[in-house]
């Protein structure tokens, strides 16, 4: 039986990190956090921010996740949007979902994260 989520992870491009960095830490909050010496071989970083957790792994065949994605719950979204929009990041709108205000950011690799406000 599951119960419950680790982490999730996102692919990124070989020698993106500096790139992700600017997106994760800087527009959506997250911490960098130390990856175990074994793991820290093979590229990447781990991010957290409070019980969330994010791993994002390079992938030498990288494909931007433009359909599946992640949904991160803010309290925020005017000011996670404002600071997207700042950095020049890719937003985009869609169809509403009952309950939430909600809209979909493009990390700096194309990948599709949404993010959810609870109204």
């Amino acid at each position: 039986m599951l119960t419950g989520i680790d982490h999730v992870q996102i692919a990124i491009p070989k020698d993106g990190e500096p790139e992700a960095r600017r997106f994760y830490v800087d527009v959506l909050g997250f911490t960098e956090v130390p990856k175990p010496p074994a793991q820290a071989a093979r590229g990447g970083g781990w991010f957290e921010l409070g019980a969330l957790k994010l791993h994002l792994g390079v992938d030498k065949d990288f494909h931007p996740a433009t359909k599946a994605h992640v949904a991160f719950l803010t309290g925020d979204l005017a000011g996670l949007s404002a600071r997207a929009r700042a950095g020049g990041y890719r937003i985009a709108e869609d169809v509403p979902v009952d309950g939430y205000d909600r809209l979909f950011v493009f990390d700096p690799f194309g990948n599709r994260i949404e993010l959810m406000q609870p109204k």
